[in-house]
């Protein structure tokens, strides 16, 4: 019975999801599109996605979210900022979890996804994984945009963890964009969202609190190449500690 509600339940974040984006979210990116600059029109269209269609769509679903760590990032710097990832649900709890702004790196299959599909391609910085010219430009394009004083968001496992394990293997990209920038890494992870969204495949979903927690920033400035290793390390092993140690049922409440 419990995983038929689920399913029931993800059917209607999905549908929700799909009619809000149709009928608030475009509208309002396609009319900051048309009254501003591009570079103001797209700081105001993901600050829009982010702190305001973000937090409505969660309260509608019944996911709240339990933020700690936030006083360790400063809305004047620029971050790769990267997280574990196991669930659809993921990218939304990323966006509203940060204070500022940034843009996902995305793969470019979610063009293909209605409505939703055009937003990624508008808002996100997106790359062909199955072409390695295609990423390297990605590459190119996140070190620029950090330069501009935007913050990126990496997965640093690609997609979805599938597995039992807490994390997946982890590709160089975030780590070699933020020691070639000499950007700081932010941490954050989501230490219960199996229990929230239990399965990267398929539909299931229930309402509850999910705990995310940032870790202190990673600093690169004087890293090399040399250094990527110990630094995708010490990414790991921030994550794999709250992964560790986090209750099973938070209840305190930060946003959401």
């Amino acid at each position: 019975m419990e995983a038929a509600l689920r399913k029931i339940w993800a059917i209607y974040a999905v549908a929700l999801f799909l009619l809000l984006m149709l009928v608030l979210g475009v509208p309002i990116l396609l009319l900051n599109m048309a009254l501003m600059p591009g570079e103001r029109a797209l700081r105001r269209n993901v600050r829009f996605l982010h702190h305001v269609y973000t937090p409505i769509y969660l309260a509608l679903i019944g996911v709240r979210l339990r933020i700690e760590g936030q006083q360790y990032l400063s809305p004047e710097r620029s971050y790769v900022i990267v997280s574990n990832h196991v669930s659809a649900l993921d990218f939304i709890v990323n966006a509203r979890a940060y204070p500022g702004v940034f843009q996902f790196l995305a793969k470019q299959e979610l063009h293909r996804v209605p409505v939703f599909g055009w937003v990624v391609k508008k808002m996100c910085l997106s790359v062909d994984r199955s072409n390695p010219a295609s990423r390297a430009r990605s590459l190119a394009l996140l070190q620029e945009r950090l330069a501009q004083g935007w913050s990126i968001f990496v997965y640093p496992e690609g997609r979805r963890n599938r597995s039992s394990e807490p994390l997946g293997p982890f590709y160089d990209g975030a780590f070699r964009v933020a020691i070639q920038t000499q950007a700081p890494i932010a941490v954050q992870t989501l230490t219960n969202m199996r229990e929230i969204c239990g399965k990267a495949d398929g539909l299931d979903l229930r309402p509850g609190v999910v705990r995310i927690v940032w870790s202190a920033p990673i600093e690169t400035a004087g890293m090399t190449l040399d250094d990527l290793p110990q630094l995708r390390e010490q990414v790991r092993r921030a994550m794999l500690t709250h992964l560790e140690t986090s209750p099973s049922t938070p209840t305190a409440v930060s946003a959401g």
